[in-house]
């Protein structure tokens, strides 16, 4: 009887203590100290967009800002990259997300810049806009679900954020998202990449295999065609939300990389 109590206590002290130890578990390494990552949003979305990706980049050491898009023209949105980039002291890793992919490959040309990571994103080529990229393609089903104001600005209504944009998050966090959904100029649609950063940088993809804003398949070929480093992630558009534990780990790779 005293052995078995004495064996019951024991494993109620391990216990205890293995508990306890991984409570205070070893914090992440500070890997990625001295360097940049710049995030930059699509449309339909704002920085807060990235806000549990943040966090998770900053456990490694790593300095972090969300580019504030006005979603006005592609120029106007490289150049907000680009003053965040100028800020910047060291190395950066340049980070979009839809949209945002667009605005990396304007803005990635910068000396700073040392490596391009694409979410769900968009790649054109040299004088390519998303118009010239998307040529062809069926129309999708999320169309129906656009609103043009009178000043040409897109939205993306409540029903089409939590059925096409955000479907795999909770439907009340979805709904956040339509409330505070940056507006998007429809003209930015013809807007042409002047010099395609990914041709001289190093590039990594995520690909979201549950996508109904750009076609998983889409976002394959765009990933084989700049010769990214691809990740894939069962996810809707929104990775960085609903995943983003996956979606800092690709950012994280691809910034060790970085000198």
């Amino acid at each position: 009887m005293k052995t078995q109590l004495k064996k019951s206590l024991s494993a109620l002290l391990l216990g205890g203590a293995l508990a306890a130890a991984a409570a205070h578990a070893a914090p992440p390494p500070q890997d990625l100290k001295g360097k940049n990552i710049v995030l930059v949003h699509g449309a339909f979305a704002d920085g807060s967009s990235w806000n549990k990706v943040i966090p998770l980049l900053e456990a490694h050491g790593a300095h972090v800002v969300a580019v504030q898009n006005p979603l006005t023209s592609l120029a106007d949105d490289a150049a907000a990259a680009r003053r965040v980039i100028d800020a910047q002291q060291g190395p950066v890793i340049l980070v979009g997300h839809s949209w945002g992919g667009s605005v990396i490959t304007e803005a990635g040309n910068d000396d700073k810049v040392k490596a391009l990571v694409y979410v769900a994103a968009l790649a054109p080529d040299n004088g390519q806009s998303v118009n010239d990229l998307m040529r062809g393609a069926p129309a999708p089903a999320w169309a129906p679900e656009l609103r043009k104001d009178s000043g040409g600005f897109l939205t993306l209504s409540t029903n089409g954020i939590l059925h096409q944009f955000a479907q795999d998050l909770p439907a009340a966090s979805a709904r956040v998202l339509a409330a505070t959904q940056g507006p998007w100029a429809a003209s930015a649609l013809d807007d042409k990449v002047s010099k395609a950063a990914w041709h001289n940088k190093p590039s990594a993809f995520v690909v979201t295999d549950l996508d109904h804003m750009i076609d998983p398949a889409a976002q394959a070929r765009m990933a084989a065609a700049i010769g990214a480093t691809v990740t894939h992630v069962r996810s809707s558009h929104v990775a960085m939300l609903s995943h983003p534990a996956a979606v800092a780990a690709a950012i994280i790779a691809e910034a060790k990389k970085v000198d």
